[in-house]
């Protein structure tokens, strides 16, 4: 029967419990690393080459050095002091907003604008304004006329009559309601919801938008057109033009397309003639766009240009005249599985009012995440303690609710009518922050800001990833710290430790053919030849030629080895020589040299100039015993199963 000691005992029991059903690679004084924690670092830092056996084992040993060290910081307690402590923070908030937002939302909408762009939908519509600033008194008026506006529509009356009758839409006068066809993505969420739920032939209930309330009619339904890249050159309107005006630019618009058609070139005749100052300045380039962003007669326009280098016949609009030449056409496609294609509708999405949805999806999340606990209170209460906030008068005083009152908790914290009642002290003087809005209103607000502020305050513990690249970042920060206290520092400083050094690997630091050289660099030839010759008369004003060389002439002296002197083929070095010009491809500068003294045989250096040489392995030679002692302190115990079965 063999005994086995506590230690072997301990590290056995880490390997098989310290993290469920992960498997550890290796521990460290107790504490256990995973395979998966090792793979994540390994992968991040080995991209070039396949993973090997030995990459693997030549990658631990720096990651297990790495963690040593680390855990030496935590131990002095370096991650407490104000600097690291504000650094993390900083980080922190750099990378926090890409990980408060919910991708599992996103995605739902992105797969849902993908659908619905393959669909096309010609639509009427009827406005009445209701916006943000509304009284309640104008939004109640609002609902009445569109609900008036729906009851002829249910009675059978005609779209584009009842139209002309109640819609505010200052173009109803011409089109009748008749806004021609949507796609997803052009039209405000709420809105495109209701245009997509409509059948052919139907009409919609209102619905609101921050501008007010919509009636919609889906009058046909074709397949999506997709997406358009063109470039234009547009003969603009005078302000008010008259028929003669609109006339004269149609025949200059003619004549152009005519030019077009016997080859010209479409940039060239765009800074030439077009009246666009955002497309002009782009060759006529256009933002790529869908059904429904331009005017109709522009739109069909492009869309009918077959393919790609057609230029269509002049278009009339209501600005003036566009010639269009299709550069790209994408069709729509229903491929949600598409990575690019995804990725494409991800970023329309994002810089979408569709991010609002996203929000409140993730809202849900949130509060069933962080432990949110609604305390029963009477807000009529609460909602008189916010006019007297509001304006600005002594809180009424009440026997069931005062300052200390909880609202609402999250795991580790309790909201209370104090925190309200700092927040709409904060709003009061912000119109615009409370405008239009209930009490009602600004407390689910208050609710929604709160719950976010604790999550973003607590991320850590809901989002591995975000935990993961904080932590990444924490313990950087500690290393070069340690690093800088333990090696970098006493390394540079230790004179004594230095020499002593030296002497002992004296063999090591040796000259080989060298020079003292003054090495010029000027910003061209001519300046070149202009301080070569000033050089060849006088070399010991170098530094006055490059106070008076107006910044075109720049110097550094010293002992260089022969190998180190820029020159451009073999060179016989003499004193007093000026090297020939070496030209720098990148940026045209040219260097040559002057050769003070010649050092021809390899020498032993002396201790000055072997210096930067001796900290750099002082501080390798620090660092390895450094490790050693780290490696007692706390062992590393490898699970040699585990990291052979990392190359299978």
């Amino acid at each position: 029967m063999s005994v086995i000691s506590k230690a072997a005992g301990a590290s056995l029991l880490i390997f098989m419990t310290a993290t469920g059903n992960a498997q550890v690679l290796f521990t460290y004084g107790g504490k256990a690393v995973t395979k998966t924690d090792f793979l994540k670092a390994y992968n991040k830092n080995n991209t070039e080459n396949s993973p090997t056996d030995k990459s693997y084992r030549d990658y631990l040993e720096l990651y297990t050095r790495f963690k040593l060290k680390v855990q030496a910081a935590l131990d002095k307690k370096l991650d407490t002091i104000s600097t690291q402590k504000a650094e993390l923070n900083s980080f922190r908030n750099q990378i926090i907003d890409g990980y408060v937002r919910d991708e599992a939302s996103i995605n739902e909408l992105v797969t849902e604008s993908i659908l619905r762009s393959r669909k096309d939908i010609h639509i009427a519509h009827i406005f009445v304004a209701a916006g943000k600033n509304a009284t309640p008194e104008a939004v109640k008026k609002a609902e009445e006329k569109i609900n008036a506006a729906l009851s002829q529509l249910q009675k059978g009356q005609d779209f584009s009559k009842v139209a002309a009758e109640f819609s505010e839409d200052p173009s109803v006068s011409v089109n009748k309601g008749d806004v021609g066809y949507v796609t997803a993505l052009v039209l405000p969420y709420e809105l495109e919801n209701a245009v997509y739920t409509t059948p052919v032939g139907k009409f919609s209930t209102p619905v609101r938008s921050k501008a007010g309330f919509h009636i919609f009619k889906n009058l046909d339904e074709r397949e999506g057109y997709g997406r358009m890249k063109a470039a234009q050159i547009l003969l603009a309107f005078p302000p008010n033009a008259t028929n003669e005006q609109k006339a004269e630019v149609k025949k200059r618009a003619d004549s152009i397309y005519n030019v077009l058609t016997k080859g010209s070139d479409f940039k060239l005749l765009v800074t030439q003639f077009s009246n666009d100052n955002i497309s002009w300045q782009a060759g006529g380039e256009m933002v790529e766009f869908g059904v429904g962003q331009y005017e109709l007669p522009f739109e069909n326009g492009a869309f009918a240009l077959k393919k790609d280098g057609d230029i269509s016949e002049p278009v009339m609009s209501s600005f003036g005249y566009h010639i269009i030449k299709r550069l790209q056409h994408k069709p729509a496609v229903a491929d949600t599985a598409n990575a690019q294609l995804r990725e494409e509708f991800k970023q329309r999405i994002v810089q979408s009012d569709r991010m609002q949805v996203s929000q409140k999806m993730l809202l849900k999340k949130v509060l069933q995440t962080t432990g949110f606990k609604k305390y029963p209170v009477n807000e009529q209460l609460l909602f008189i303690m916010a006019d007297s906030v509001f304006a600005n008068k002594h809180l009424p005083v009440f026997a069931d609710l005062n300052a200390k009152t909880p609202l609402f908790s999250f795991t580790k914290k309790t909201i209370t009518v104090k925190d309200f009642q700092a927040n709409l002290e904060m709003i009061r003087n912000y119109e615009n922050m409370r405008a239009g809005k209930t009490n009602q209103q600004l407390y689910d607000e208050f609710i929604e800001v709160s719950a976010f502020d604790y999550y973003r305050q607590h991320l850590e513990e809901y989002n591995k990833e975000f935990a993961y690249q904080l932590n990444e970042f924490k313990e950087g920060n500690l290393l070069f710290e340690i690093m800088q206290r333990k090696i970098w520092d006493p390394a540079s400083t230790d004179s004594a430790g230095l020499k002593k050094y030296y002497t002992a690997h004296k063999d090591k630091y040796w000259w080989e053919s060298s020079a003292d050289a003054i090495i010029f660099t000027a910003t061209n030839e001519k300046a070149s030849e202009e301080y070569r010759n000033k050089v060849k008369e006088n070399y010991k004003d170098w530094k006055k030629y490059i106070d008076l060389s107006g910044g075109h002439l720049q110097g550094d002296s010293g002992r260089f080895e022969l190998g180190q002197i820029p020159v451009v083929d073999r060179t016989n070095f003499t004193e007093g020589l000026i090297t020939a010009n070496v030209r720098n491809e990148t940026d045209n500068t040219v260097a040559f040299a002057y050769i003070v003294k010649l050092y021809p045989n390899r020498e032993v250096r002396g201790f000055a100039d072997a210096r930067g040489f001796v900290i750099n392995d002082y501080q390798l030679y620090l660092e390895e015993q450094w490790i050693a002692e780290l490696k007692k302190k706390y062992p590393v115990k490898i699970n040699e199963a585990v990291l052979k079965s990392l190359s299978k």
